[in-house]
């Protein structure tokens, strides 16, 4: 029996993460694979129909991968019937217009976080996807990065004992534009325009802490702008209006407290680009995008400190590797297989637009509690 194919407008895949994470590694790639597979045995190819403002740029990425449907009227591609799913992978501004028009359609909606600048309008699209009675997630990536997924599996096995603590760290320097190319867009660093870091990577920590370790209680942040002015895709000047770097300390349930840091301003000396130790009781870990390395209490070392002389100690040495155990596959990739079979056979996809809003609230108590110096309480 042939696989049946159903259409899902991409709406943004003209930027680097919808192009390379979304269409290429994700949905051509599910399809080169033969589809996703369902429980009942059979499988679902995906037709992608791409979205956006650009018409040659959308035309290009249609015609180097086979693709037949692409068009700037996101209306016509709602108003298809064969479309039964609506990707939104825009900028943050774009997002909220186009997923109510995808809902009001009456489509199953698959959207890039954060889903919305505010807590508000993040709790009205849940709502209104709700009441419409369409399906809805949201994208929550690192929870499948075989770092993380080793780090889960620590978790499940009771090896760390009591966690006490969270520290990660995540970012790099982004080049200012003048004297070598920014490698992220503009818009990130103007605040008009949706740009920040608290808005982009704290609902990533949202769903990466209440996932493993436990519900958030409390929030407290410091953003900043560390460089003021930055240097745009023309050449041009610009004053940079958005956070750059925020240091978040966040209280969770069982009294386990977690220490973010994440900055465009930091050059890494780490193994990779963003790191998680965890540490219990019973036992340690630090855990990146690939890797985790584990420190057991029965062979953890007996430090002293002793400023008068010199370090000998390789601590890094007394630390064993995590094997991997298990084939990991794109994250990305295996999220999108989730949302198909919720879509098509009612699977489990805890990660909807609820959840979505639960991270928007997260970066605005972030951004409240750097404005006025306080600890936020995050409500139930």
């Amino acid at each position: 029996m042939s696989p049946r194919s159903i259409g899902v407008v991409m709406n943004g895949v003209t930027g680097r993460m919808g192009y390379r994470q979304h269409l290429v590694r994700s949905v051509l790639a599910i399809n080169e694979q033969g589809g996703v597979a369902l429980a009942d045995g059979s499988r679902i190819m995906l037709k992608p129909v791409l979205v956006g403002r650009n018409p040659e740029k959308l035309a290009k990425i249609a015609a180097d991968h086979g693709i037949a449907g692409w068009t700037t009227d996101l209306d016509a591609a709602l108003a298809d019937d064969d479309n039964l799913i609506y990707f939104d992978t825009q900028v943050t501004q774009a997002r909220v217009k186009a997923v109510l028009k995808a809902v009001e359609a009456g489509k199953h909606i698959y959207a890039e976080k954060p889903i919305a600048e505010t807590f508000s309008d993040a709790l009205a699209l849940a709502e209104a996807a709700t009441a419409k009675g369409v399906k809805n997630g949201v994208v929550q990536d690192k929870l499948f990065l075989p770092g993380l997924l080793k780090l889960k599996r620590l978790i499940d096995g009771g090896f760390f004992g009591r966690i006490l603590s969270v520290r990660g760290e995540f970012g790099y320097w982004v080049f200012e534009g003048d004297w070598q190319a920014a490698q992220r867009p503009s818009w990130n660093y103007r605040a008009e325009d949706g740009g920040g870091i608290v808005l982009d990577m704290f609902p990533h920590w949202a769903y990466v802490l209440e996932n493993l370790f436990g519900r958030i209680r409390s929030v407290y942040a410091q953003a900043v702008t560390h460089v003021p002015e930055r240097v745009d895709e023309r050449g041009m000047t610009y004053p940079a209006t958005a956070d750059d770097a925020a240091y978040g300390v966040f209280e969770l349930e069982g009294g386990i407290i977690a220490q973010i840091n994440s900055s465009w301003n930091v050059r890494v000396n780490r193994d990779e680009l963003v790191e998680f130790q965890v540490d219990g009781t019973h036992g340690s870990a630090v855990a990146g995008l690939r890797n985790c390395r584990v420190q057991h209490r029965a062979t953890t070392p007996k430090p002293v400190w002793n400023p008068d002389l010199p370090a000998t100690a390789r601590f890094r040495d007394d630390w064993q590797e995590v094997p991997d155990n298990a084939e990991f596959d794109n994250g990305f990739k295996i999220q999108w297989e989730m949302f198909i079979r919720h879509v098509i056979e009612d699977a489990p996809f805890p990660y909807d637009f609820v959840s979505g809003a639960r991270g928007v609230r997260i970066a605005e108590l972030g951004l409240r509690s750097s404005a006025e110096g306080l600890r936020l309480p995050v409500e139930p």
